[in-house]
């Protein structure tokens, strides 16, 4: 089984495309700021609902928050998408990022190759290790390593330290093809300057990323990468840590044991069930080795699933 993506979902941002509507936009964020989430939510919607990009993102992290408006994923993403389809990177990005955490791999690369040509460093990152490790995309090592580079060139520390795992898999040759394609794309399409005002909607870092050793067989296929993890592993079974009645409760979980070893190298799924989000982490080679992690969290309540 592959290796995904844990990565965390992308900070709000806004922009402003003209003065009457930045304004109104602004006067949600403010809003927001206040904690006064529903004035922000119903400022924002008569404006995305006339195509403002910026808008629709807010009000796409409202509905999945559950901010000022019931939680609704559905209507989240259907937010994202009209703000992405726009061009509006941040939307591109946290749509991608959604979209990965929720196994639709494939449309959220789309959305992350989008970003990353922009230059989100966000977005660079997690499709550059894609490209490395092959995953739901065809395998091109070079060009993810040159994605990854162009990532760290921006400061961007979980990108440097996978950039560090790189270099400690990769030979020396590809590397150098890889910041010569990096220069090349950064050429065309410098790291963009953030003009936006941020809702305040903090989402921690993810952790420092690290690869898993290597095969000692000489030229074999170079190793999965994990973007936001600190080893790979693999295997069909996952350990389900609980089901909230908001994602939001769900990801407060994750984020307060993230760091516990029995958890090292693993992704957080976030998986909808009705009106309830179930938290699950993996994947693990076998059933005891999901048991195994749940009985390191103790008292945690946790199950082995598959």
């Amino acid at each position: 089984m592959k290796q995904h993506f844990l990565f965390a979902a992308a900070l709000a941002a806004v922009s402003a495309a003209a003065p009457s509507q930045a304004q109104s936009v602004r006067a949600g964020i403010e809003a927001w700021q206040r904690a006064d989430y529903a004035a922000a939510a119903a400022i924002w919607r008569p404006l995305a609902e006339a195509g403002d990009a910026d808008a629709a993102f807010n009000l796409a992290q409202a509905y999945r928050l559950g901010r000022g408006v019931t939680t609704n994923l559905s209507a989240a993403k259907n937010w994202f998408e009209r703000s992405a389809s726009k061009g509006h990177i941040d939307a591109q990005t946290t749509l991608g990022l959604l979209l990965f955490q929720n196994n639709e791999q494939k449309e959220g690369l789309r959305w992350l190759k989008a970003a990353a040509e922009q230059g989100e460093a966000r977005a660079l990152l997690v499709y550059g290790t894609a490209l490395f490790n092959g995953d739901s995309i065809t395998q091109d090592p070079v060009l993810g390593y040159a994605y990854v580079s162009r990532a760290a060139a921006q400061g961007f520390a979980p990108a440097r330290e996978t950039l560090a795992a790189l270099d400690k898999i990769m030979p020396l040759a590809d590397r150098k093809k890889g910041v010569a394609l990096a220069r090349i794309k950064a050429s065309r399409a410098p790291p963009p300057v953030s003009k936006a005002v941020k809702p305040v909607t903090p989402k921690p870092t993810a952790a420092a990323p690290k690869p898993k050793p290597a095969p000692a067989a000489p030229k074999a296929k170079p190793a999965p990468v994990v973007a936001g993890s600190t080893a790979a592993a693999i295997g069909a079974w996952r350990i389900q840590l609980g089901a909230f009645g908001q994602r939001g409760a769900a990801e407060a979980l994750y984020q307060r044991i993230a760091g516990k070893a029995a958890l090292n190298g693993l992704r957080a799924y976030y998986i909808p069930a009705g009106a309830v989000t179930r938290l699950q982490v993996g994947p693990f080679e076998s059933r005891a080795a999901a048991q195994t992690a749940c009985n390191a969290l103790k008292p945690q309540p946790c199950f082995p699933a598959k």
